[in-house]
C-alpha cells in the first residue's frame, strides 16, 4: 500500500476497526475515510454506492459487522444473518466496481464445523453442520468469503478473506447481554469485587458509563442489584458470579493489536495471485478462472493455542483481584466443544502473534477501569 493511499476501514470506530487504525497510524498512513453509522447505513445499497461514487477508496478494510455473544446470537439470529449479508455484499460488490486495489474482508471462526477436527485447518470449512446459538452469524461469514473467493476467480479482484479466532482488546464491548465471554467476565467480576468492597460508588460510575437495559448509576440501589443479579452478580446470600455452562469448552484468544498488525501485514505484502500460484500451482491466471477447483482461500488468523473457559475465568480472577466464588450454570449451554485454529498458513507468509494472553487481559482491565 501507498503511504497516500485512500483506505477505507469499515467498522473503524469497533474493536478492530480502531486496532487497524491505530497500526496503519503507526506504520505512516494517515488518508482514512469512514462511514459512521447513522450517516451511513451499511445495508443500504444505495448509501454504500453514493459513499463509494464520492469517496473512491484505493483499499478497504472490511471489519463492519454486526457481532455479539452466545447469547446476542442466539437471540437476534435474523438480525446477524440479515445485517451480515447485507453489509458486506454492498461493501465487496462496490469494492469491484469503483476498482478498489486490495480489500480485506473479516470474518469469524464459527465458520466451521461444531465438531471440525482440532486445530481447525481452512479445507474444513462445510464438511459438517455448524453450532446451531451462531449459525446465522456463522453461515453469513462463509456468504462473505465465498463473495470475496468468488469475485477474485471471475473478475480477478485482489481480495482478501481472514477468519480470526475469539478476539479482545481496546474498544471492547462491556455490554453484558451482548458482549462475548471475555469482556463479559471482566465486568461480572469487576462489578462482584465492588460489591464485595461495598463500594458502590464505583457500581454507579461503571453503569454511568455502560448502563445495562437502561438501568444507568442514577437509578435507586435497588433496581441496580436487580439488573447486575440478572446477569449473574448477586449479593445474596453470598457473592457470586454466575457463568453460563461447564466452563470445559476451549477457546483461543487472540488481541485485536495483534489481529490488526496481520490484517496489515497481509495487505501490504501478500496478493491473491500469491495464494494462486503458493497453495493451487495457478501461475499467470486468466480470469475467470475455469478448469480448477479454488476452494477455501481464505486465512486464519490466531495464536494456535487455546485454554478452557474455566482456567480463562481463574485468570481473570486473579487479574481483577475478586475473591468471592463462582457459579457454574451447566443448565446454560456451552457452545462448540473446542475451537483452536491451524494458523500454519499464515505462519507460512511470515506473521506470529505477539501478545501473551495474560498480559493483553491486564492491559484490557487496566484499560476498562481507567474509564
Amino acid at each position: 500500500m501507498e503511504k497516500n493511499a485512500k483506505i477505507y476501514i469499515a467498522g473503524m470506530e469497533g474493536l478492530v476497526g480502531s486496532a487497524i487504525r491505530r497500526n496503519l497510524e503507526s506504520k505512516g498512513y494517515s488518508n482514512f475515510i469512514s462511514s459512521p453509522f447513522p450517516q451511513y447505513d451499511l445495508r443500504n445499497q444505495a448509501e454504500v454506492e453514493k459513499f463509494f461514487s464520492e469517496n473512491k477508496p484505493d483499499y478497504v478494510f472490511l471489519a463492519a459487522a454486526k457481532v455479539g455473544g452466545i447469547v446476542a446470537n442466539n437471540k437476534y439470529r435474523a438480525e446477524f444473518i440479515y445485517d451480515n449479508i447485507m453489509i458486506q455484499s454492498n461493501i465487496i460488490h462496490q469494492s469491484y466496481v469503483f476498482g478498489v486495489k486490495k480489500l480485506l474482508f473479516l470474518g469469524s471462526s464459527c465458520i466451521y464445523p461444531k465438531f471440525a477436527p482440532q486445530p481447525m485447518k481452512e479445507e474444513h470449512l462445510l464438511t459438517d453442520i455448524l453450532e446451531y446459538t451462531n449459525e446465522p452469524y456463522a453461515i453469513s461469514k462463509i456468504a462473505g468469503l465465498k463473495t470475496v473467493e468468488s469475485y477474485n476467480l471471475q473478475y480477478g479482484t485482489n481480495f482478501f478473506a481472514v477468519m480470526p479466532t475469539n478476539l479482545y482488546g481496546q474498544n471492547d464491548n462491556f455490554d453484558l447481554e451482548k458482549s462475548h465471554v471475555l469482556p463479559a467476565m471482566i465486568r461480572k467480576m469487576h462489578l462482584a469485587k465492588c460489591l464485595m468492597n461495598k463500594d458502590f460508588e464505583a457500581i454507579r460510575n461503571d453503569l454511568n458509563k455502560y448502563p445495562i437495559e437502561g438501568i444507568d448509576g442514577k437509578a435507586d440501589q435497588n433496581k441496580i442489584l436487580e439488573i447486575i443479579a440478572k446477569y449473574g452478580i448477586t449479593s445474596s446470600p453470598e457473592i457470586q458470579v454466575e457463568l453460563w455452562g461447564t466452563g470445559k469448552p476451549k477457546r483461543e484468544f487472540l488481541n485485536s493489536n495483534d489481529l490488526a498488525d496481520a490484517c496489515v501485514f497481509l495487505m501490504e505484502n501478500v496478493d491473491f495471485k500469491d495464494v494462486l500460484k503458493n497453495e493451487f500451482g495457478v501461475e499467470n491466471p486468466k480470469f475467470p478462472i475455469i478448469g480448477h477447483e479454488i476452494r477455501n482461500t481464505h486465512i486464519n488468523i490466531g495464536v494456535g493455542e487455546d485454554q478452557s473457559i474455566k482456567e480463562l475465568a481463574m485468570m481473570i480472577k486473579e487479574i481483577v483481584r475478586y475473591d468471592g466464588k463462582i457459579f457454574w450454570d451447566a443448565e446454560k449451554p456451552d457452545g462448540t466443544p473446542r475451537k483452536l485454529l491451524d494458523v500454519s498458513k499464515l505462519h507460512s507468509y511470515g506473521w506470529k502473534a505477539k501478545t501473551p494472553l495474560k498480559e493483553g487481559v491486564t492491559e484490557m482491565y487496566r484499560n476498562y477501569i481507567s474509564k
